[in-house]
């Protein structure tokens, strides 16, 4: 691994500059006294231009020529999902460290080339997983991290939000793909796929039913997932971007042996139930913690930033790299596995 970062800015490049490339360059601003934007790429005239005004960062027409110019520290991917894993060998090969958006990967051996081809080329790759660093989430893994729940018995995930079809699935021809993007689950759903593992543990089996209920596009709209933990706890995730007329969900429920917990609003951004046998002093921050918010990415990315940032200075352990983005990985792909061929599919995919 590269020598840590010191006594000068860690520097960003930023591939894809579309909607959630906004949360990254904003991240960057926010530690303008420690990272800085040098380079930003984009296929799309229109949105190149539109970046370099904003940020006055040197601007590319494609990835290659701006590896080769480049002097950024870390390549950030916001390009459409499929896309990343050719991207990231490419950073890597290159000696770029690479920040990739979720989902890493929309198959699985594309996840396991990204990290091996930045283990090879001695360089860090991270995946971006913000939700897990929003307040309400982080007192309820703590909960968790301390066992507060005892025997956990069930667990359930909805995610009812809204994605039209001209609003957003029209806006660009990979989104709904089953190449560039993926479904509900893939997409949307990411992060609470994350939870499934990251709050609750290894997963045992999984069995997924999926369909295209209103929407024209290759991949699912709506999906139901049911989980069985290795631990013997049991649960549910259930997905839809046909919530009418707009978002209004996205929340889990945690049912323990010694504790009950709900985290919902519509991104997780509200403890609507707190309650257990023992008392903690951080109780006394479940009402402070939830907060408003008008987008699902909550106020994570800055925060992911952080640990970044510290991380190329030495200061850190990155909170997810590339092994923590497949964990997710694993669990959509057996998702999709198990929708398809109606099956029950057992973890891990591959011993």
């Amino acid at each position: 691994m590269s020598q840590p970062i010191q006594g000068r800015k860690v520097r960003f490049a930023l591939v894809g500059c579309g909607r959630i490339s906004k949360n990254h360059v904003g991240s960057i601003r926010q530690h303008g006294d420690d990272a800085e934007l040098v380079s930003v790429c984009d296929i799309d005239p229109a949105a190149l231009q539109a970046a370099v005004k904003e940020t006055g960062a040197k601007g590319y027409a494609d990835i290659d020529s701006m590896l080769a110019e480049t002097n950024a520290d870390v390549v950030i991917l916001t390009t459409p999902s499929g896309v990343h894993p050719s991207h990231a060998v490419k950073c890597a090969k290159a000696g770029f460290h690479v920040l990739t958006e979720k989902p890493m990967a929309t198959k699985w051996e594309d996840g396991l080339r990204m990290v091996r081809a930045c283990d090879e080329a001695g360089v860090r790759l991270f995946v971006v997983k913000q939700n897990r660093r929003n307040a309400t989430l982080q007192l309820l893994k703590k909960a968790m991290e301390q066992k507060r729940f005892g025997r956990i018995y069930m667990v359930t995930l909805n995610v009812f939000w809204q994605r039209p079809q001209q609003g957003y699935y029209d806006q660009a021809k990979w989104r709904g793909t089953w190449e560039l993007d993926g479904g509900a689950f893939m997409n949307q759903a990411s992060h609470y796929v994350d939870l499934l593992e990251w709050l609750i543990g290894p997963i045992e089996s999984l069995h997924a039913y999926a369909g295209t209920l209103a929407r024209d596009i290759e991949a699912e709209d709506t999906g139901v997932l049911s989980v069985k933990w290795r631990s013997g706890a049991l649960g549910s995730l259930n997905v839809t971007m046909l919530t009418y007329p707009k978002n209004l969900e996205g929340s889990i429920t945690i049912l323990g042996e010694k504790g009950t917990v709900r985290v919902g609003g519509v991104a997780v951004n509200e403890i609507q139930h707190w309650e257990f046998e023992d008392q903690q002093p951080e109780d006394e921050q479940v009402k402070a913690a939830s907060y408003e918010t008008t987008s699902v990415y909550g106020f994570g990315h800055p925060l992911y930033y952080r640990n970044v940032i510290d991380v190329m200075r030495g200061q850190a352990q990155p909170e997810v790299d590339g092994r923590e983005g497949l964990k997710s990985l694993e669990v959509l792909v057996a998702a999709y596995r198990s929708a398809r061929d109606g099956v029950r599919v057992s973890l891990p995919l591959e011993l």
